[in-house]
């Protein structure tokens, strides 16, 4: 979960952001995570495998560690309680390309607003079109992105795992922007979400001005959710069953 430390009596900014990463096989959420840990490109993995990883980022100005849950759900959600009592924001990640995989988040989306119902604040969810590399196979349009992320009041971004590590990386620090915001919006109305619209993309991801440094991006520790063991490593090693180019 995101924390607060005490320093003199004066709450500190969060220093920890959880964030599961969640979709069906085929959406790409491993390159995602790889390319936002490494700034590498994944092109085999092991889809049986769910590990938890740990970064230093610096997101305005502020440093935090984000923990990234890949998770293994094959064809939708299972035994969905390890992450919704663990993480405090949530991307839920379709491609483009591959209409089934669309298909499949609203199952997430529909257990996400079950689980947070009620709940004050509540954890930011962000739906993630994935591959936007493979434009000329595109099987679900931006439009359809923009209806699902505004039927549950979530943001929206298009991505490539492939190309682009600062689009990557923008929107796990707009996460980690959602979680210190959420508790200042306590009896507040809801914030409109952030959409990507047919014919421009949105200022955050146009402007690199805007953006943290690459070197802010830092691979520290990795923790097995299956061994439960921790481990340090050189960066190339640090994701086994990955091949990284």
């Amino acid at each position: 979960m995101f924390g607060r430390t005490r320093t003199g009596g004066v709450l500190s900014a969060p220093s920890e952001c959880n964030v599961a990463v969640l979709g069906t096989m085929g959406s790409g959420k491993s390159a995602l995570t790889v390319k936002f840990l490494t700034k590498r490109f994944i092109t085999e993995y092991d889809p049986y495998l769910e590990d938890t990883y740990s970064s230093e980022e610096t997101v305005d100005q502020q440093p935090v560690v984000v923990k990234v849950m890949d998770t293994a759900d094959q064809d939708g959600p299972v035994d969905c309680e390890r992450y919704l009592t663990w993480a405090s924001a949530f991307l839920v990640v379709y491609s483009i390309a591959e209409r089934h995989t669309f298909e499949g988040c609203q199952a997430y989306l529909d257990i996400l607003a079950l689980h947070s119902r009620g709940e004050t604040p509540q954890p930011p969810i962000i739906l993630l079109g994935n591959k936007v590399d493979m434009e000329r196979y595109r099987q679900v349009s931006r439009c359809e992105g923009v209806a699902l992320a505004s039927r549950y009041s979530c943001l929206f971004f298009e991505v490539s795992a492939c190309l682009d590590f600062l689009s990557v990386q923008q929107v796990f620090h707009e996460a980690v922007r959602e979680v210190r915001r959420e508790p200042d919006r306590e009896g507040a109305p809801l914030l409109r979400p952030l959409y990507i619209s047919e014919d421009k993309p949105p200022p955050s991801l146009s402007n690199s001005s805007l953006l943290p440094p690459l070197a802010t991006a830092k691979l520290v520790s990795v923790k097995s959710s299956r061994a439960q063991s921790k481990r340090r490593a050189p960066t190339l090693t640090l994701l086994k069953g990955f091949k990284i180019f």
